[in-house]
C-alpha cells in the first residue's frame, strides 16, 4: 500500500535533476500514504518521471523498493496496492519459465514478470487484488495507467500544458509547477447531488479520475489525449451469472460462499506486518472476523469505535461478537469533543470535497487501529454485493405503492409526513420503541420519514432511486453558471435491464456509490495514518458468485443478505448480530445545532458565501434557518456546503504533508 505519482513531459529538454526534483516534490505530498520508504526514477530522454512512497507490507527489505524494473528491463512500475494471488502466479510463472529467478518476496516483482511474459491485458485479468499503477514501456515509449476492478485504489490524471501528470491524490498533482487551481463548477453540482464527485470527474478542470477496471495508454510519441478502456465488466459478470445461475439449494449456496469467502480472506491475511479486522458487530464485519479467526492459530486483533450516544453506538455489539469469537479486542469510546476535533483535518485527508459524515468515525477507527497493526480487513461492500441496504427490501413495496396508489393520495401522505418536524418523529418513535417490531426500529427515523416523503411523489422507480441517492435534488440551481453533467444515475436509458429493481440498484450502487463514496472514505481515512485496508467482499470470485444467485437468496420482503446471514449463523449466534441496520454515523443533527454551530455559522456567513461566489446564497441561508428551527431534516445538505467551504479554506492554506502525519500520533 503506497502513494504513486509521476509525469510525462512532452516539452523535452529538462535535465535529469529537474525532473527528479519535481517528482520528489510531488511524492513528498503523499508521505502519509507511504511513510516507510521512497524512490524516484527518471529518463530525461523520454521526459518520464515515476515516484513512489512506500508503506512496507510484503518483503520489508530494500528488494521491494519502487519504482521497480521488470526482469527483462523493458518495463518500469510505480504501484499502489496488493496482488493477493501473487504467490500462486509466481509458481505458475516459475513452471512456465524455469530460468526465471525472483530476487524478492514482493508482489510487485511478480506483477512485472506477469507483464513481461503475458502482456498487460492478460495480466490484468489474472490479478486478484486492489491496485492503481503506472507502467512505463521503455521499448514502445508508452505509459499505462490502470486501476483495479472495483476502484479500491485511487488514481488521478490530467494534462498540465505540455505535461501529462498522474498521482494517488490530488494534492500530489497540485505540487506540479504547471498546476492551476480552476474549480469545475459542473463537478460541484455533482458533489451537491451525491455528497461525492463521481468518476471520471474531479473538482478541478482538466483533471480526471481513472474509472475502476480501466486501462489508459499514453503514447509518448504523440501529444494526443487518450480515452480509458475497460478490461473487466460488471455488466458481463451479471449477464454470465444470469445465463449460468447457481443451481444448488440454500444450503449449497452457504457452503459455496463459505469456501469462497474463506479463501478471499485467507489470501488477504498474507502480510509481513501485524494485521487485524475492523469489527462493528454487524453482519459484514462479523463474517470477516469469524472467517479470519477460524483460519488463525492465534486470536485475531479486532477494533471498534464506541459512541457515548446510544443511537449511534455499535461498540457494545462488536464486543459481544469479539467475546464469542475469542478475538483480541480493542475498542475506543470516543467523546464528542474527540470526534469533532477530527473535522478540521477532513479537507486535507479527503483532498477534494467529500461529505459522507461517516468519514468522522472512519478516520477515528483508522487512527486507533494503526496504533496496533498496519493492515486491517474491512466488511465494506457486503451491502452492495449481497443486498444489505434497506432500499433493496423496500423497493418491492415501493413499486406496488407507485403502481397502485394514485399520485394525489401519495402527495397527501407525503405532505402529512412533512408537516411533522423530524425531531417530533424521532421523539414519537423513541416513546413507543418497545412496542415496535425490530424492523421499524431505525436510527434517525425523522430524517428517513422525510426522505420517504420525497420518493412517495416519484413517478417511477428510476426517479425514486435517484431521489434516494441524492442530497440536493436541483444542485445546478444553486451553483451560478453551472450545468449538471449526466452520470450513470441520471441516465436511466443506459442502465442494464435487470428483471428486478433491487438487483438494478445493487448493480448501480456497485458501479457508483461503492467506488466513489465507500471506498474513497476507507482509503483516505486509512492511508492518512499509514494503514492498509483490505476488502474481502470485493474478491471478484465472490462478486461473480453473488450474481449467480437468485434474488431470493439475497433479498427477501423483510431483510437483505439472506445467504450471508445463514453463513454467519454457523459461527456467531444470530441474537448477537440481528438488529436494525443503522450505518456508521454520528449525531450530525445535534452537533450542528450545538457544539458545531459557531463553526458552521462562520462557514455559512452570508458575506463570505457571496464573496467566494460559488453558490446562490439565499437558498442555503434559508435551509440553514429551517434546519436550526427544526423545520427540516437537512443536516446532510448543510454538511455538503460546509465540507466544500472547509475544503476551499484548506486549499488556501496548502498544509505541508506533516499536517496529515500528525494523525498518526
Amino acid at each position: 500500500m503506497c502513494g504513486i505519482v509521476g509525469f510525462l513531459d512532452f516539452e523535452g529538454g529538462k535535465a535529469r535533476e529537474a525532473l527528479r526534483q519535481t517528482a520528489e516534490q510531488m511524492a513528498e505530498r503523499l508521505r502519509h500514504r507511504g511513510p516507510d520508504d521512497k524512490g524516484v526514477w527518471v529518463d530525461p530522454v523520454a521526459g518520464i518521471a515515476l515516484a513512489h512512497r512506500r508503506l512496507s507490507i510484503l518483503d520489508l527489505s530494500s528488494a521491494g523498493r519502487q519504482p521497480m524494473t521488470s526482469p527483462s528491463g523493458r518495463y518500469m512500475i510505480t504501484y499502489n496496492g496488493e496482488i493477493y494471488n501473487f504467490l500462486e502466479l509466481r509458481q505458475q510463472l516459475e513452471r512456465e519459465a524455469p530460468s526465471l529467478v525472483f530476487s524478492s518476496q514482493s508482489d510487485t516483482e511478480v506483477m512485472l514478470a506477469c507483464v513481461d511474459r503475458w502482456g498487460i491485458d492478460t495480466s490484468l485479468r489474472q490479478w486478484n487484488g486492489m491496485f492503481a499503477f503506472a507502467l512505463w514501456d521503455q521499448e514502445d515509449r508508452r505509459l499505462y495507467l490502470a486501476r483495479d476492478r472495483f476502484g479500491e485504489k485511487p488514481l488521478y490524471y490530467g494534462w498540465l500544458r505540455n505535461s501529462f501528470v498522474f498521482g494517488s491524490e490530488l494534492k500530489a498533482l497540485r505540487s506540479h509547477p504547471e498546476f492551476r487551481e480552476e474549480i469545475n463548477r459542473n463537478a460541484l453540482t455533482l458533489f451537491l447531488r451525491y455528497g461525492y464527485i463521481p468518476a471520471p470527474f474531479t473538482i478541478y478542470e482538466n483533471i480526471r479520475k481513472l474509472p475502476a477496471a480501466s486501462l489508459l495508454c499514453i503514447d509518448a510519441k504523440t501529444t494526443q489525449d487518450a480515452t480509458p478502456r475497460s478490461y473487466w465488466s460488471l455488466d458481463e459478470v451479471v449477464s454470465q451469472g444470469k445465463a449460468q445461475p447457481f443451481l444448488g439449494d440454500a444450503r449449497d449456496a452457504v457452503e459455496k460462499l463459505d469456501l469462497l469467502l474463506r479463501d478471499a480472506i485467507k489470501i488477504r491475511m498474507i502480510a509481513d506486518v501485524p494485521l487485524g479486522v475492523f469489527l462493528s458487530g454487524g453482519l459484514d464485519s462479523s463474517t470477516v472476523a469469524a472467517l479470519m479467526q477460524v483460519q488463525s492459530s492465534r486470536p485475531v486483533r479486532s477494533f471498534s469505535i464506541g459512541n457515548s450516544e446510544s443511537e449511534y453506538n455499535e461498540a457494545k455489539y462488536a464486543s459481544r461478537v469479539a467475546q464469542h469469537l475469542g478475538t483480541e479486542h480493542t475498542e475506543l469510546y470516543v467523546t464528542p469533543r474527540q470526534a469533532r476535533e477530527i473535522i478540521p483535518r477532513l479537507p486535507a485527508i479527503y483532498d477534494e470535497p467529500f461529505a459522507d459524515s461517516s468519514q468522522i468515525p472512519t478516520c477515528l477507527l483508522a487512527k486507533m487501529t494503526r496504533q496496533h497493526v498496519t493492515v486491517g480487513l474491512s466488511g465494506d461492500a457486503g451491502d452492495e454485493v449481497f443486498g444489505g441496504y434497506n432500499r433493496y427490501t423496500w423497493s418491492r413495496r415501493l413499486e406496488r405503492t407507485l403502481r397502485w396508489v394514485p399520485y394525489r393520495v401519495r402527495s397527501i401522505v407525503a405532505n402529512g409526513i412533512r408537516r411533522v418536524r423530524p425531531a417530533r418523529w424521532n421523539a414519537l418513535f423513541r416513546s413507543c420503541e418497545h412496542l415496535l417490531p425490530r424492523t421499524l426500529r431505525h436510527c434517525m427515523p425523522g430524517y428517513k420519514l422525510h426522505k420517504l416523503a420525497g420518493i412517495l411523489t416519484a413517478m417511477n422507480l428510476e426517479s425514486a432511486y435517484l431521489g434516494l441517492a441524492s442530497h440536493w435534488l436541483e444542485p445546478a440551481a444553486i451553483v451560478p453558471g453551472a450545468r449538471e453533467p449526466q452520470t450513470l444515475l441520471t441516465s436511466s436509458e443506459t442502465w442494464a435491464r435487470l428483471a428486478s429493481f433491487p438487483e438494478q440498484m445493487m448493480f448501480l450502487d456497485t458501479l457508483t456509490y461503492l467506488p466513489d463514496d465507500i471506498l474513497v472514505k476507507v482509503d483516505r481515512a486509512s492511508m492518512a495514518v499509514g494503514l492498509e485496508a483490505r476488502v474481502p467482499f470485493l474478491d471478484h470470485r465472490v462478486v461473480s458468485f453473488a450474481w449467480s444467485l437468485g434474488l431470493s437468496q439475497k433479498v427477501s420482503e423483510s431483510q437483505g443478505k439472506c445467504v450471508l446471514r445463514r453463513l454467519l449463523s454457523r459461527y456467531v449466534p444470530t441474537q448477537l448480530t440481528e438488529r436494525p441496520k443503522s450505518g456508521f454515523g454520528v449525531p450530525l443533527d445535534s452537533w450542528l445545532k450545538g457544539p458545531l454551530r459557531d463553526w458552521a455559522e462562520s462557514l455559512l456567513n452570508e458575506k463570505r458565501l457571496r464573496d467566494r461566489g460559488y453558490f446562490d446564497v439565499e437558498p442555503i441561508r434559508a435551509m440553514w434557518s429551517e434546519f436550526l428551527n427544526g423545520e427540516s431534516a437537512s443536516q446532510f445538505h448543510v454538511w455538503d456546503i460546509l465540507m466544500f467551504e472547509a475544503w476551499c479554506d484548506d486549499q488556501r492554506q496548502t498544509p505541508a504533508p506533516e499536517a496529515l502525519a500528525c494523525a498518526r500520533s
